[in-house]
């Protein structure tokens, strides 16, 4: 009989973040489920396409965990002009999630069934954006999509932009009848605390190496067994360390925040002839909303 998650520990939709002191490590685990169906269904997507944005999900989820800004935003973005998806965005803010992939149907059946990272994007690249609310600062750091996954180029991302070792692990079953995704990131400090300049991050530190091995050792049905939580997870990875300490992040949600009043504070900035041509033929300005797939009728004032 399969096991239940305790009331108290980590199942869906949550972030999970651990520590591990003595190896100067951090780490965020997370398994996606009721928001990514709630996602993936706003639109129709293929397969391929499908399974690209759980993934991105799932990594935008684990990067937005990190900001202790809570009215701050997230931003993944992948993008390029001669590929067969020319757009896929993500974001995070406050436990809501929301992404899109705007690609070209055709050029896609001609990929087959499992077409490659590259054969999507072609010559792309990969925007990691924080926007803090707080300071109103914006760290941004891009990186081109050269691995097989965005996983390796977040990998590379935190590498050559923040100069922290990072491993990172991602599983997706969109196959059944409701999609699952799953992440498990794990990252090496070596100066300690957050935000300093870390001068000796390197992939050979002997700690760094014990690190990489432990994580790099889960297992695909260990990230997308809704039966384990993700207390337990970390557990099994990392239980021959002294102290591992879990800190349970908030209920994630799918966060599109589009609204009639926003709609209308937008259109509200053109000019009025430029209005006029939106109009249809009710009287009013039809917005899609590309994220939840909601059109508006916005009626504005004369």
């Amino acid at each position: 009989m399969a096991e239940t998650i305790p009331f108290d520990e980590t199942g869906f939709d949550r972030t999970l973040s651990f520590t591990v002191a003595d190896r100067d490590a951090r780490g965020r685990v997370v398994r996606l489920g009721p928001v990514l169906d709630t996602i993936l269904t706003a639109h129709a997507y293929p397969a391929p396409i499908r399974n690209l944005l759980a993934e991105a999900l799932v990594l935008t989820a684990i990067l937005g965990s990190l900001m202790k800004d809570d009215a701050g935003q997230m931003t993944l973005q992948a993008q390029t002009q001669d590929g067969v998806i020319d757009l896929l965005v993500c974001d995070y803010r406050a436990g809501e999630l929301r992404g899109y992939v705007r690609h070209d149907r055709a050029r896609l059946d001609e990929l087959g069934p499992n077409p490659s990272l590259h054969a999507l994007f072609g010559d792309g690249y990969l925007a990691v954006t924080f926007d803090l609310a707080e300071s109103d600062q914006r760290y941004q750091g891009i990186v081109p999509l050269a691995g097989d996954t965005l996983a390796a180029a977040v990998e590379s991302y935190f590498f050559q932009s923040e100069q922290v070792p990072t491993l990172i692990r991602v599983a997706v079953d969109c196959s059944a009848g409701h999609a699952v995704a799953a992440g498990l990131m794990v990252q090496h400090l070596p100066e300690g605390e957050d935000g300093r300049e870390r001068l000796h991050a390197r992939l050979d530190h002997p700690e760094w190496e014990h690190l990489a091995v432990m994580g790099g050792s889960v297992r695909r049905d260990e990230l997308l067994n809704a039966d384990l939580s993700l207390e337990a997870l970390v557990w099994r990875l990392f239980h021959e360390e002294r102290e591992v300490r879990v800190d349970r992040g908030p209920q994630l949600s799918r966060g599109c925040r589009c609204t009639a009043d926003y709609y209308r504070q937008v259109l509200a900035r053109f000019p009025a002839d430029d209005r006029a041509d939106m109009v249809d033929d009710n009287g009013a300005i039809v917005v899609d909303c590309a994220f939840c797939s909601r059109a508006f009728d916005i009626v504005l004032e004369p």
